[in-house]
């Protein structure tokens, strides 16, 4: 093992140690964090400890990168050299993020029509001739209706534990959100029940599970796994181009298109909305004001400010 292992390895463990008990991370996090560790180990086999230059090549924005992946991938970098800073561990520069692009990304406004398309491939994914799973059957026509039903993320819906679905309450408590805030979303009964005859058919399957969609294996569903069966049934049933995204967007613009005009009504909803699809500003949440037309003069007439001021360029992904 060379010095720059030994010593590297050691304070990484010791950030991670730290971030599982203050905040506590996720497998994304901790991947991040060891393709950096590889590089260094690949790169720089001489060094003795972390350096400037180290930190700087790895944060260099590559050909292939926007500045928003760009930025996504030196986060938790920027997280590991603030603490060895501020524990006199390192003497080493943050690394800048820099300007994200303007999203060019229009999220797709559903019809009725294509998402009673839509579901109906989810229950049938696994039927008609099609490769079977027990797993896949099951999983797949209820992620996606409580994707459609609830707003959250698609990270927030593959994460979720078995432990943190609260059936006699209805609400789900996201541990995993963007970043490491924790929210509750308060569920339609409808939803609670398809969530709860999910849950009696899946505990026959595999007893004891710990994420609630869990793989055969015990592991969560990766993003890309979603993505596929997304586009599997999407485009069985409709021509038009879709992403899972896309119900998120439909929930919060469904949402405030059914609001009353009324001022105290209506900040009060927007505030609740806010909070149940995990924004930590509420600038975050305004940004769907933007693109959803009949709204757009209610927010200028409610803030009496410019709409463009309010409304600031968010990642579609928030």
């Amino acid at each position: 093992m060379t010095e720059i292992e030994k010593n590297l390895g050691t304070e990484i463990e010791l950030f991670l140690n730290y971030k599982n008990v203050s905040s506590g991370i996720n497998s994304v996090y901790i991947q991040a964090l060891r393709r950096f560790e590889k590089f260094c180990y690949e790169n720089y086999a001489d060094q003795k400890e972390l350096t400037q230059e180290m930190i700087d090549s790895w944060c260099q924005k590559r050909s292939s990168e926007l500045n928003g992946s760009r930025n996504t991938r030196i986060k938790v970098v920027r997280a590991f050299i603030k603490f060895l800073n501020q524990r006199g561990l390192a003497c080493i520069e943050l690394p800048v993020l820099m300007k994200s692009e303007k999203s060019k990304y229009i999220p797709h406004s559903f019809t009725e029509e294509e998402l009673k398309a839509f579901f109906f491939e989810c229950d049938h994914i696994c039927k008609d001739g099609r490769r079977f799973s027990n797993y896949k059957n099951l999983v797949v026509p209820v992620l996606f209706r409580l994707l459609y039903s609830s707003g959250i993320r698609t990270t927030e819906a593959r994460l979720l534990k078995r432990e943190d679905v609260d059936f006699e309450n209805g609400i789900l408590k996201i541990r995993k959100g963007k970043g490491s805030d924790k929210h509750y979303v308060a569920l339609h009964s409808s939803t609670v029940d398809m969530l709860k005859k999910y849950d009696f058919a899946m505990d026959k399957l595999k007893k004891n599970r710990t994420y609630f969609f869990e793989k055969s294996n015990g592991s969560f569903f990766d993003k890309s796994w979603l993505s596929r069966c997304f586009r599997e049934c999407w485009y069985r049933a409709n021509k038009t181009s879709a992403v899972p995204y896309d119900l998120r967007h439909n929930y919060a613009t469904t949402n405030i298109n059914s609001w009353e005009t009324d001022s105290f009504e209506f900040n009060d909803k927007l505030f609740f909305l806010s909070k149940s699809m995990g924004h930590k500003k509420l600038v975050s949440t305004l940004y769907y004001y933007s693109i959803v037309p009949r709204l757009s003069e209610t927010i200028k007439d409610k803030t009496e400010s410019d709409l463009n001021e309010i409304i600031k360029e968010v990642n579609y992904e928030e």
